[in-house]
């Protein structure tokens, strides 16, 4: 299985990451880094103000060099800085690294900041990126002009600091906030892991990524054996842990930001792994299925063990196939299904290659 490229990173340190930035926009490289900190969703709303935190990142857009430098020197020691010199050079940062804010000046030679706040309202991965436009011009007219096309404040040249910082302080808060309350919508409230609708859309993406880069997809299907004999012999409440427990367990294999688990429905959960091999994904989901027995949860009228076992299908995606998405769930729902049949308690795989379908050796958790 591959590093995510995110768990890779240099650019932690704030001037580090200006002089970078600065560096490779004199140069004319654009060479902006693909492989930015990112921030837990369930961090405490506290915490992701804080600087001993992943420091939430700045994008300050402004054609003047002494301007940026500024704003450096005002938010260095709170959060990462990063800049560009033009409307074009902030649309490529902005839709390939996301930054938490904007600072964007109005007057800039080409494109300006009103275009640049149009297009970056106008595109779906952008549109939630608060924009703080930043200017000597400050005629209620520009102003409204502004926050009609989706910003959120406009603060004068010269900035004072204090006000500058308490106001970004401000609307990253109210971002942060609007960001969980949108993935509270994808979370499913049993387990506290994603739900089915999460699930399906990521696969989506995931799908289209691996297609077009021509790099393996893996998907793997999970079912507790037995559950509704667990329910009828130990009451729902014990139920409920039992599923809430084996989603800590089930996530706690994952290592790369990119992999996922979902509850399907029910006793059942899925995985995504993008980027990941057909062996590779099979060590992972028979330490799953290890795991699981290890919690040793008990389950006296279980037919496989005296605790709780699941039966694991998976189906990774090698190359170009002519089906889609669904045809990567349904060849992993039959592996799951062949688990199943096979005396539960395993891992049963295939792999997904053009028209045709390779059934791997069946992994006996037992």
């Amino acid at each position: 299985m591959t590093d995510h490229p995110s768990e890779k990173t240099g650019w932690g340190n704030p001037l580090l990451t200006w002089h970078k930035v600065w560096f490779n926009t004199q140069s004319g490289t654009n060479s902006l880094p693909s492989n930015l900190p990112m921030i837990a969703l369930d961090t405490p709303m506290d915490a992701l103000l804080d600087s001993t935190h992943g420091k939430p990142r700045l994008l300050v857009v402004d054609d003047q060099p002494i301007n940026i430098q500024v704003m450096h020197q005002v938010f260095a020691g709170d959060y990462q800085v990063f800049m560009a010199t033009s409307g074009a050079q902030a649309l490529s940062f902005c839709i390939n690294n996301p930054p938490d804010l904007v600072l964007l000046d109005v007057v800039m030679p080409g494109m300006d900041g009103f275009e640049v706040c149009a297009q970056l309202k106008a595109h779906e991965a952008t549109a939630n990126i608060p924009v703080i436009f930043v200017t000597a011009h400050t005629d209620a007219a520009q102003e409204t002009h502004g926050l009609s096309l989706g910003a959120v404040d406009f603060i004068a040249k010269p900035v004072n600091p204090a006000v500058v910082r308490a106001r970004v302080k401000t609307h990253l808060t109210l971002k942060f906030q609007s960001d969980l309350l949108r993935k509270l919508v994808f979370m499913d409230g049993l387990t506290g892991v994603y739900n089915r609708r999460y699930f399906d859309q990521q696969l989506s993406v995931e799908w289209a990524r691996a297609a077009r880069s021509k790099l393996p997809l893996s998907i793997i299907m999970l079912d507790v054996d037995f559950f509704k004999r667990f329910n009828d012999r130990y009451g729902h409440q014990a139920g409920d842990d039992c599923l809430r427990q084996i989603a800590l367990t089930l996530k706690s294999c994952l290592k790369r930001p990119a992999d996922l688990v979902a509850r399907y429905g029910g006793e059942e959960f899925a995985c995504i792994l993008p980027d990941t091999r057909f062996d590779d994904a099979m060590v992972l989901a028979t330490n799953m299925e290890r795991r699981v027995r290890e919690q040793e949860i008990a389950h006296e009228n279980s037919g496989v063990a005296p605790v709780v076992t699941v039966s694991i299908g998976l189906a990774t995606l090698a190359g170009d196939c002519d089906g889609d998405a669904l045809a990567l769930v349904g060849l992993a729902d039959t592996q799951l299904y062949n688990a199943k049949q096979s005396g539960r308690g395993r891992v049963c795989g295939a792999i997904l290659q053009g028209s045709a379908t390779r059934k791997m050796p069946v992994h006996d958790g037992e």
